[in-house]
């Protein structure tokens, strides 16, 4: 039990003090804050993160961060720049180097190269009297009171606010940018997040198969039909192949239960639903599964201009991860 309290205790004086470093952060925006933001939008290069210890994980979240959201950005571990890396810097390239002290060997040694090939630098650091601050072309400071970390050693808070202030800029450049939701697709193709932006009806029904019976089709031929084609439904077509409704499993059922007797007399335009929904094959994915939600529904058909072309079942929406 004592265990457990203390846990609770530094938890949430670990969040409290990390929330509180970002919080901090809105006082210290200031004019350089924009000028960066500024500076990365109209760069022809791309942008150079750069880092020691922490700070370089850091730095590689925020080139991630940048690179989805449409800023081109490398990183560069700040000791490997100096043992040949430093190749990576291009002539338009903007630099940003993150650094809670700013005094570290490797920053001193590596921010007096990236000067001296005329890029500009942005420095990212919380003590402004360093002498990253001072070499600094641009300033965004990120200064804590104290690290989540007990001894006031580990960096927590610190790089938390690193990673913030990347966000914040990333947020504020995507915005900039106009960087849609396509845009963001075209950037994730994988996972579920990116399956939501671009995948199609037409990427799925083609894959199943097509079941159909017309009109006049009898019980047998429907239950067939739907039992060899594994969707669990069929679409009934008229005579000139046109959809005129969907008949299920589900109605299959419902049918026997109320006319058992007359099974061989009852056809596929007598148990069917005369108005399915239906999708076009440009649909997005996402919103299929949300029809069918919405309308507790387990298939739908695909239309082109009245023609039937195929089904898409639930199950193909989870196999595709879009649940």
């Amino acid at each position: 039990m004592e265990n457990k309290t203390r846990i609770f205790e530094i938890a949430k004086k670990t969040l409290a003090l990390e929330a509180e470093a970002v919080s901090q952060l809105i006082t210290y925006l200031d004019d350089d804050f924009v000028k960066v933001v500024e500076l990365i939008f109209g760069c022809k290069g791309r942008v150079i993160v750069t880092g020691i210890g922490k700070s370089a994980n850091i730095a590689n979240k925020i080139v991630a961060t940048f690179n989805s959201t449409g800023t081109p950005s490398i990183f560069m571990h700040a000791a490997d720049a100096i043992h040949g890396d430093l190749g990576i810097i291009q002539k338009d390239d903007v630099v940003i180097c993150l650094s809670k002290s700013g005094n570290t060997s490797e920053i001193k040694v590596l921010v007096p190269l990236i000067k001296r090939f005329d890029n500009l630098l942005v420095a990212i650091v919380s003590n402004q009297n360093s002498f990253l601050a001072k070499q600094a072309d641009y300033v965004l400071k990120a200064s804590v009171s104290e690290e989540a970390c007990p001894n006031n050693l580990a960096p927590t808070s610190s790089t938390t606010a690193q990673l913030a202030l990347g966000d914040a800029i990333a947020m504020c450049l995507l915005d900039l940018r106009g960087f849609s939701s396509e845009d963001f697709a075209k950037v994730h193709p994988g996972g579920s997040l990116g399956k939501k932006l671009y995948l199609r009806v037409k990427d799925i029904y083609p894959d199943n198969e097509r079941p159909c019976v017309k009109l006049q089709d009898a019980v047998g031929k429907i239950i067939s039909e739907i039992s060899s084609k594994r969707l669990g439904a069929t679409a009934v077509l008229d005579q000139n192949d046109k959809l005129v409704g969907m008949i299920t499993d589900g109605d299959i059922r419902r049918m026997l239960e109320k006319n058992l007797s007359a099974v061989e007399s009852i056809v596929a335009g007598d148990i069917m639903s005369k108005y399915p929904k239906t999708v076009t094959p440009n649909e997005l994915a996402v919103n299929v599964f949300n029809l069918m939600k919405g309308n507790n529904i387990t298939q739908i058909v695909v239309i082109d201009k009245g023609k039937y072309l195929g089904m898409v079942h639930l199950h193909d929406l989870i196999r595709e991860g879009i649940v």
